[in-house]
Formats: structure tokens, C-alpha cells, sequence
């Protein structure tokens, strides 16, 4: 990996333009995906709920949750401040969309915002971040060499299927409910109950009471839920909006995984550590046209999404461009299939390890 640049120099050399926020384009990405969700479900509202039809309910499950996942792309934008300059709008955009996919969104924020200033840091990491053999459990995930005896035992290809399993079906809930795959700073966390016996590290000073308030638009939702359950009954539910919710969180832990996720990507300690080392660690990928038009290039635009998150998606496309031309060493672009990229990760990103000497953490093979 080439030398870092600071912060100053992605000014210098990504426009300014860049950094700006239309709150009309905004808007208008909002209603793009407004319209194409409306079009799904009406296809969805034509299928007969029936036995004989649950082949095809499971593929419109893949389609609707995947073109609902750009909702989730837009809530992400105002949590960081990149959808529009006007803070009402957004965070009622923001809290909206989020409440409506069931995810908490102040305390999302928070989480996430931790995530970014600590991007692949071994202890602080919010997401994703490894087991270590011989970690200490108190800076560093322990267990990492019962991973890979696990892994040895099961085989690379049974393992890396216990992997996506785990990962793609039970990651998000079991981050939310429980802090899972965050490094040990915060401990067990809970992003709907900010107190014992949870921990509360990740909730210091307001963030507490905005855990209390996200919870108010997660219990609304479910509220409707229940309604739409007894209106229309629990079949219709389960086809129109579970299904497809499953889905939307599998695409978020596909985009997770994979954007700080790699046998050559190590993770860093304290002594290796900054924020932008952390941001040039982020993994550009190639998630193909459509799904870049649905999710608004969330996939293949991430890394200067990490060095400047409130520089709005319509805004990316040219940001990326100018910071891999500028800094073709440190930028990193994995041009493999996104399935493939997948199953590497899952089957053989087991455990890191500390280099001796340094302060990296670097992937052991099983």
C-alpha cells in the first residue's frame, strides 16, 4: 500500500463541487426510488398468495428487497450529512426510511459514525472486525486460534458456508441486539437498549435518550405491522415485507463485508493508526451498472465515501476518479466478481494475526 495522503491533499485534488449538497437532487434520487419500489410492489400485489406460488415469492423477495435497498442507501446519506444542508429535512428523511427497515436510527448513527473514525482499528472497529490468535480479549478480539482450528476441522468449503450463513442471515440483527463483530472497546452493545445488561460505552452524555427516541420509530413501524398482519393477514406480511427485508439486510452485510474485507487488507493497532490509513483500507468494487443505479454506488464508490462521508453519491463518481488518479498506490480497487469476492472472504478470512514488529494484523490461511 502506497503512502497515505493527509486530508489537505484530498482537498487539493478532489473539486469542490464535490463537496457540496443539492437538497433537490436529493430529493430526486429519493423519488427515483420511491417509483421503482411502487412499480415492485404492484407486481408484488398481482402474485396470488398461495402454496403453489412460494417459488415465486421468494424471487420477488430478491427483487423488491433488493430495490428497497436503496432506501437504505439514502437513510445512510442523511445520517452522515451528506443528503442536504437543511438538518430537519434530513434527519426526518433519515429517520423515516430507517424506522421503516426496522433499524434505529440515531443509534445507528452513532454506531456508524464509530465505524468511520476507526475504520479497520483492531480495537475501536465498530464492524467487521477480526478474532486475533492470542488476543488478550480486552484490546484484541480473542479466539482467533479456535477459528482456525474450527476452519481446519470443517473444511475451507464447509466453513466458508457456516460463514455466509452466519454472516448474510443473522450479521445485522446479531449487531444490533448484541454488538457482534465489534471490536472490544463497547463491548456487548445493544442499539435498542443503551443500558445494563448491556453496555453502555457506545452511548455516552444525549446518545442515550436518541437510542430512547429511535426506538419510538422502530415501535411505530412494528405497530403497522402488526395492523397490516390482522388487515390483510400474516401470509401477506411475510411475502410483501419480510421476504424482502431479509433481503435488503443481506445486501447491507454484502456491502459491509466486503468494503473492509480482504486476505491482503490487514487491520491496524494504536501505533499503526490514523483516520485516513483507515479510510484507504476501504475496498472498491464492481457491483455492475444496475445494482450501482439502485443502490447509488454505494459498492463501487465506498473509499471516498470513508475519507469525506458527506460528499453525497451523486458526487462519487468524480471524487473517486480524482483521488485514484491522485493516488493510485493507496486507493484500492478489487476488480474481482462480486460472488467470487464473497466466497473468498468467507471461507478464508478466519482469524488475523499481530506481525511481529508492527502494528498490523494480517490474515491467517487455515
Amino acid at each position: 500500500m502506497g503512502e497515505i495522503p493527509r486530508q489537505s491533499e484530498i482537498s487539493q485534488v478532489v473539486p469542490d463541487r464535490c463537496f457540496t449538497r443539492q437538497t433537490i437532487t436529493s430529493l430526486a434520487y429519493l423519488l427515483q426510488t420511491l417509483v421503482i419500489q411502487v412499480a415492485v410492489v404492484a407486481i408484488g400485489l398481482a402474485i396470488p398468495l398461495t402454496k403453489a406460488m412460494i417459488p415465486v415469492w421468494i424471487l420477488y423477495a430478491f427483487l423488491s428487497g433488493t430495490t428497497a435497498m436503496g432506501f437504505w442507501v439514502l437513510a445512510h446519506e442523511c445520517g452522515h450529512g451528506a443528503f442536504s444542508d437543511n438538518r430537519r429535512l434530513q434527519t426526518f428523511v433519515g429517520y423515516v426510511l430507517h424506522s421503516m427497515l426496522l433499524v434505529p436510527y440515531f443509534s445507528w448513527q452513532r454506531s456508524h459514525a464509530i465505524h468511520h473514525r476507526f475504520t479497520n482499528h483492531i480495537t475501536n472497529g465498530e464492524t467487521h472486525v477480526p478474532l486475533v490468535v492470542g488476543g488478550d480479549g480486552m484490546s484484541e478480539q480473542a479466539g482467533g486460534a479456535k477459528e482456525l482450528a474450527l476452519s481446519r476441522a470443517m473444511g475451507r468449503s464447509s466453513y466458508g458456508l457456516l460463514q455466509l450463513v452466519l454472516h448474510l442471515v443473522a450479521g445485522w440483527p446479531a449487531y444490533l441486539l448484541a454488538g457482534k463483530t465489534g471490536g472490544p472497546r463497547y463491548g456487548n452493545s445493544n442499539h435498542f437498549w443503551p443500558r445494563a445488561p448491556f453496555s453502555n460505552k457506545l452511548w455516552p452524555s444525549i446518545w442515550a435518550k436518541k437510542v430512547w427516541l429511535s426506538d419510538c420509530g422502530v415501535v411505530l413501524t412494528l405497530a403497522a405491522l402488526f395492523i397490516w398482519a390482522k388487515t390483510w393477514g400474516l401470509a401477506s406480511l411475510l411475502a410483501m415485507y419480510v421476504g424482502p427485508l431479509l433481503v435488503v439486510n443481506i445486501w447491507l452485510v454484502v456491502y459491509t463485508w466486503l468494503h473492509h474485507t480482504d486476505t491482503d487488507v490487514p487491520h491496524l493497532a494504536d501505533s499503526e493508526f490514523s483516520y485516513m490509513r483507515g479510510a484507504f483500507l476501504s475496498i472498491d468494487r464492481p457491483y455492475g451498472k444496475i445494482l450501482d443505479f439502485l443502490h447509488h454506488r454505494i459498492g463501487s464508490h465506498h473509499v471516498i465515501h470513508h475519507i469525506a462521508p458527506t460528499i453525497p453519491h451523486y458526487h462519487a463518481k468524480k471524487a473517486t476518479y480524482a483521488i485514484k488518479t491522485a493516488f493510485p498506490k493507496a486507493y484500492l480497487y478489487n476488480p474481482t466478481p462480486i460472488y467470487l469476492a464473497l466466497w473468498h472472504v468467507a471461507s478464508n478470512c478466519i482469524a488475523v494475526e499481530r506481525e511481529e514488529g508492527s502494528g498490523r494484523y494480517l490474515w491467517r490461511d487455515s
